[in-house]
């Protein structure tokens, strides 16, 4: 099985990553996504993260969307690694903000700061903001490059009931990406979102980000007091993966 490299140094987006690959071969899962009818574990695939390859240097993100930093940097891992990227964008989005901090979540409180500061600042600009006017979303951006030659399906997005060069709420393909912006390449991007509310105060002890603040009505908990295995069922990352796993089983099985 060949490798994959995820394009984060992120430790906790990485084992978000790792987590969902390892569930990946679920016996439920064939039916609903068409594309496991082989039984591939993509478990035993050989994963790594940019942390295997400290002499890449940063990628500048300088896109206006998720999707689009998400595709700078697998394109910027596939190219210094010669693996196939698979590549995370996501944050947070608050209506009343304006969606803010949004491509800016990672340093909403300014380059270098941790997660308690852009949480501070949320919180700060929220201010006595009632609770009806908190409604908020995550949203993941997940983007794939690889060769053609490496893969073992010649359209995958097609196995897996997708169009090229489409997206929709539902999730496929973003418009232009299906192997159009690296010459001989194959990319695709898909993006997951996820609902909630933004409460005043932390609840919770796992995840990372803005978990902490992220509550989730229906289930009266914050993401951060759900387990990660809750989360990954649920989360807009796991909406994203769900929808780009064809795509990982097309390159890496086998």
């Amino acid at each position: 099985m060949r490798g994959l490299v995820l394009a984060t140094a992120n430790r906790g987006k990485a084992e978000e990553l790792r987590e969902l690959l390892r569930n990946a071969s679920l016996t439920g899962q064939e039916s609903a996504l068409g594309a496991l009818e082989h039984g591939m574990d993509l478990s035993q695939a050989d994963i790594r993260t940019l942390a295997d390859y400290p002499e890449l240097p940063a990628v500048e993100e300088t896109g206006t969307t998720f999707a689009e930093n998400a595709l700078l940097k697998a394109r910027a891992a596939w190219q210094g690694t010669g693996l196939p990227a698979l590549a995370d964008d996501s944050g947070l989005e608050i209506d009343v903000l304006n969606g803010a901090p949004g491509v800016y979540s990672a340093r909403f409180a300014g380059v270098g700061r941790d997660d308690e500061a852009n949480i501070r600042k949320v919180l700060s600009l929220l201010g006595d903001t009632p609770p009806e006017k908190r409604t908020a979303r995550f949203q993941c951006a997940l983007a794939f490059v690889g060769l053609p030659e490496q893969l073992h399906s010649n359209r995958p997005e097609q196995e897996a009931g997708m169009t090229p060069g489409y997206t929709g709420s539902g999730g496929a393909l973003i418009p232009g990406s299906g192997g159009s912006l690296i010459p001989g390449s194959g990319e695709y991007v898909v993006v997951g979102s996820f609902e909630g509310v933004i409460i005043s105060e932390k609840r919770g002890s796992f995840g990372f980000g803005y978990d902490p603040i992220f509550y989730i009505p229906e289930r009266t908990l914050t993401l951060a007091q759900l387990l990660p295995r809750e989360k990954n069922a649920i989360s807009h990352r796991a909406r994203a993966f769900a929808q780009i796993l064809p795509i990982l089983c097309a390159y890496l099985g086998g």
